[in-house]
């Protein structure tokens, strides 16, 4: 077949017409169950017509029917690998057997007592989870989801410091219900009849791609930032710049008697996969303390070994908070989620109350248990390290090749890739952000082929890699074939004026 060669925006484009196959999907030795359920049209207008409206992923929604480890089946049996994981919540692998074992086994067992009762099952999964806290953080509240575990955090703060005003990043996401909403920092999970606090601020986002300050020397990742910083070996100028402005918040916002706490996501995960500046969490957890406050880490998309150099990603910042939420990963998709604390902090609660009827369930317990027991025999924190980083490499090898490719950044498996429209005049100035109509087609694009990704940034185009660790150098090779030809389509349509 003729090979037809042009340049559009610095990218050379290769076009092989419409017989060029698909990549392949990396063969596996599992076939998915007969689908029984309802059919598409019945499920499209039940969905329409008794769900609450949800924001679908795809132009033709997805009905998914099982899944195998990182692989997922719709109605029509289609296999899609799974690089979403469902946000980072499925860590070990859809339907692990060890996790479904656990399961089954619990529920013949002790299927529920409410938290006001003793079982043996969440002390077993407690003691598992705090071996892998770091100081004092040896106090569990087990809850059910993020959201909660966040609010639990945000109240502990409130109590523990006896102070009202509490500091949050720009671009942070930490939730939508009730006090978070005023605690996210993203325009889009912020509504105007719903009230959002006095008490939150929002310190100015310290990114190194399209922030003011930051480039090639700043991010801890296997994959730099392109534009030139003034960053000396061992020290980073943008950390303390962008800690310069959150001392500006103190001088002229924060009430001298003092503030409740600090959140942050050691990597921001719907906010696009931000990594801060080295030394920039440190700086702040200092100033913090300083000023009365506590230190909250939000593990909920980057803790159990996802970053892969760390167990919580908050170690590779060199700190340790007073307070770790955590969840997603922490169940590998059952509804689990926790807080740990010290037991100092732990105790303010006493002076107030919170109860949670389904937290601590011994089903729960026993999927938690199981997942730790996995992540550590099957070595899959290191997995994260070794797959991760050969999936950056491979990511930042497409970048020098598509200038739709801005930048490249994350560690272990939470990546991101964001893409922009066009190449800027001056490489220390980011690119315009790719509009939404065409990271929309690249996402469905990808579908077709069999590649389920995510989608965030405040513009919502940066393309999000959070899948079950359990991926193989494989399944990333099939990953980046997808990833070329949706760009190979993409630049084809614009250059036809499709687009």
């Amino acid at each position: 077949m003729r090979c037809i060669r042009h340049k559009l925006g610095g990218d050379t484009i290769k076009h092989y017409g419409t017989s060029n196959p698909s990549p392949i999907l990396p063969p596996i030795d599992f076939k998915p169950l007969p689908y029984r359920g309802p059919s598409y049209e019945k499920a499209q207008s039940m969905q329409s017509n008794n769900v609450f409206p949800q924001r679908q992923m795809y132009d033709e929604p997805l009905l998914l029917h099982q899944g195998k480890m990182q692989w997922l089946f719709d109605h029509t049996g289609k296999r899609y690998l799974d690089m979403f994981g469902g946000i980072a919540t499925v860590s070990v692998g859809h339907c692990h057997p060890r996790v479904k074992e656990a399961i089954a086994r619990q529920t013949g067992i002790l299927s529920h007592v409410s938290g006001v009762y003793e079982h043996p099952k969440m002390y077993e999964y407690v003691e598992k989870l705090v071996s892998k806290m770091p100081g004092e953080l040896k106090t569990v509240y087990l809850v059910n989801s993020g959201s909660e575990a966040n609010e639990l955090a945000l109240q502990l703060a409130w109590l523990h410091t006896g102070n009202q005003d509490v500091i949050s990043i720009q671009n942070c996401y930490h939730g939508v219900s009730g006090n978070l909403h005023g605690l996210s920092g993203l325009s889009a999970a912020r509504f105007n009849n719903m009230p959002a606090g006095h008490s939150h601020h929002h310190a100015m986002c310290p990114d190194v791609f399209k922030g003011i300050w930051g480039g090639k020397s700043c991010r801890d990742s296997p994959v730099q930032a392109q534009r030139s910083c003034e960053c000396a070996q061992g020290h980073c100028e943008a950390a303390d710049k962008y800690y310069g402005q959150l001392e500006d918040l103190f001088a002229y916002t924060i009430p001298r008697g003092g503030v409740a706490g600090f959140f942050a996501e050691s990597i921001q995960g719907v906010g696009g996969v931000v990594q801060f500046p080295k030394g920039y969490l440190k700086k702040v957890y200092e100033l913090i303390r300083s000023n009365g406050g506590l230190c909250i880490a939000d593990e909920v998309q980057t803790g159990f070994g996802r970053t892969g150099e760390h167990f919580w990603n908050f170690q590779s910042h060199g700190v340790t908070p007073d307070i770790v939420t955590m969840a997603k990963g922490i169940g590998n998709g059952f509804p689990m989620a926790a807080v740990v604390t010290t037991p100092a902090i732990a105790q303010s609660l006493q002076s107030a109350f919170h109860f949670n009827t389904f937290g601590g369930n011994p089903i729960a317990c026993a999927a938690g248990q199981a997942v730790l027991e996995v992540i550590d025999e099957e070595g899959l924190q290191q997995n994260c390290q070794d797959v991760g980083t050969y999936f950056l490499d491979k990511l930042n090898g497409m970048r020098r090749e598509w200038k739709i490719i801005g930048d490249v950044r994350g560690k272990g498996l939470m990546i991101g890739v964001e893409l922009v429209d066009g190449d800027p005049q001056d490489e220390n100035d980011a690119a315009s952000p790719l509009n939404s109509r065409a990271v929309s087609r690249i996402k469905n694009d990808c579908l077709k082929m069999g590649l389920l990704i995510g989608v965030g940034g405040p513009r919502l185009n940066v393309l999000r890699f959070m899948p079950p660790m359990c991926v193989t150098k494989d399944d990333v090779d099939f990953t980046v074939a997808v990833l070329r030809r949706t760009m190979q389509n993409f630049f084809e349509a614009k250059y036809q004026n499709n687009l």
